[in-house]
């Protein structure tokens, strides 16, 4: 295959690019796999720093965004403020720091045609399977397109699917469900003709989804919404708009204001988590101190008190205090208890209690997957990810030319997916200069004595520990760690030599 030059800073563009990836037999130097945030940012990275290497991104679906166009029920929006949530290379210049699905949409659709990077994606490709083969040096992508079966071929994939099924989320059978004669949704599958207006809802779950729902249906027209928890969540409530960060984008270029901004809320971030690790009870306290603004004491001890320390689990977001508010005016109450079985007309727990309801929605969670639901094969040998070591957060031990983003549990996606990108673009750069073709992490004899440990460790939540057995182990020593840091990351994955004995290039 052949390829021209664009522009300096934009990636080649192959001729065969005209014949369309539903042919067999295209090869691209760069498969992306996925069009939500991790690959956009791969996008534009390769482009700005890999303009010698074609590449492609196939998106199973018909659209880009991942998340945050799959998701949506009413009031979807980030749990992460958008200095961080947003890329190092686009400034967020809304007022709002906290954004809702559309405008998070929106942002998304500006920059990938800011950049040019639409061109690139090929919607309703979804990838199915990956063979690498050591003969030919490259990946065979199996990809279902338009109800056919077709092939492409990588020199490298850069994985960007996220870390859950598209195909539904965590759903637990409860005893009785065919009796309740009303909807039960989940909000990964929230239908558009829901009519919710005047009825009595249950929300299952008190996780970041239940406290956006929650508040969100009381708004819009829901008679009542009760959320039913089986046990409280750390809860911090904080405005939608960020005065300071508007301030600087008043008086500064935009791309300062927003470094800096970015900067000041990566810092309080990493602060909060460190001191949660190392003085967990000051850290509880700090807390209900300022639940003390919106609730008494009584409601903070029954509804809002966990039984494990802060950021075991995630930080759930409270913008502008509006569940708090939503239970002061009546609209939304919080129960705690579990469900026995369904009724007819709402839901029994196991205390005796019975709920009413006319809608009974199940945020319960995510299902978690290993590398985007796909089947890998290395020279014809299936790849048991849980038998594999990660490499610096994004690669695999003997698992070649591969790089999959995983985001932080603890801080926003893509200040992860930024730093990845840039490395794989690094290491996509070195093989050009040193004239190889494959890049392999591979174990040092020195580290054969290496104790697994779990892929994300010290985190708890269900979606998590679910499928932690079944996902890559990390050791104790770099680069065969994970280390949900992003300080830690910065200097493990920033201006630090690609060939460290470790990546093998050949």
């Amino acid at each position: 295959m052949t390829a021209t030059a664009d522009r300096p800073g934009r990636a080649r563009v192959a001729t065969t690019e005209a014949r369309g990836a539903d042919d067999d037999g295209v090869h691209w130097d760069v498969v992306v796999i996925g069009a939500g945030i991790s690959g956009i940012s791969a996008a534009w990275h390769l482009q700005t720093m890999c303009p010698d290497r074609t590449f492609t991104i196939l998106e199973g679906r018909s659209n880009l965004g991942g998340t945050w166009d799959l998701f949506r029920y009413p009031g979807v929006r980030s749990d992460s403020d958008m200095h961080t949530l947003g890329f190092a290379f686009k400034p967020w210049v809304a007022d709002e720091a906290i954004a809702d699905g559309p405008a998070i949409m929106a942002y998304l659709d500006e920059t990938v045609d800011e950049f040019d990077l639409r061109r690139h994606i090929r919607f309703g490709h979804h990838v199915r399977a990956a063979q690498w083969s050591s003969d030919a040096k490259r990946w065979t992508l199996s990809v279902r397109s338009g109800g056919d079966d077709t092939t492409i071929t990588a020199g490298f994939v850069l994985m960007c699917t996220g870390y859950y099924s598209y195909r539904g989320g965590h759903r637990p059978d409860f005893r009785g469900e065919a009796a309740f004669e009303g909807p039960i949704v989940h909000p990964q599958e929230w239908p558009d003709d829901l009519d919710y207006v005047d009825k009595r809802v249950i929300v299952i779950g008190s996780g970041a989804t239940a406290v956006t729902l929650v508040p969100a249906l009381a708004a819009s027209g829901a008679a009542h919404v009760t959320m039913l928890q089986r046990s409280p969540t750390w809860m911090v409530a904080a405005p939608t708009k960020d005065p300071l960060a508007n301030l600087l984008r008043k008086v500064l270029p935009a791309q300062l204001a927003y470094r800096l901004t970015r900067a000041k809320n990566v810092n309080l971030t990493d602060k909060v988590y460190k001191r949660s690790r190392t003085h967990p009870d000051k850290v509880a306290n700090a807390l209900r101190k300022r639940l003390r603004k919106h609730l008494t004491d009584a409601q903070i001890d029954e509804f809002f008190t966990p039984r494990y320390d802060p950021w075991d689990q995630r930080l759930c977001l409270v913008p502008d205090a509006d569940l708090f508010g939503a239970m002061r005016e009546g609209r939304a109450e919080i129960v705690n208890g579990t469900v026995d079985s369904f009724t007819a007309s709402g839901v029994r727990l196991d205390s005796g209690e019975h709920l009413d309801a006319d809608i009974v929605v199940t945020a319960t969670g995510l299902e978690l997957v290993t590398i985007g639901e796909m089947d890998f094969d290395v020279d014809g040998e299936r790849v048991d990810f849980s038998k594999r070591w990660s490499y610096k957060g994004f690669g695999y031990s003997d698992l070649p030319n591969l790089v999959s983003t995983f985001g932080y549990i603890n801080a926003s996606w893509t200040l992860r997916a930024d730093l990845v990108s840039a490395y794989a673009c690094r290491i996509l750069n070195h093989m050009a200069a040193s004239g190889t073709t494959i890049a392999t992490p591979t174990l040092r004899p020195s580290d054969a004595d290496m104790p697994p440990r779990p892929w994300v460790d010290g985190f708890s939540a269900g979606y998590m520990t679910r499928m932690m057995p079944l996902l890559p182990k990390q050791g104790d020593r770099a680069p065969w760690i994970n280390t949900q840091d992003y300080k830690a990351d910065r200097e493990l994955l920033g201006d630090v030599p690609v060939d460290d004995g470790v990546m093998i290039f050949a």
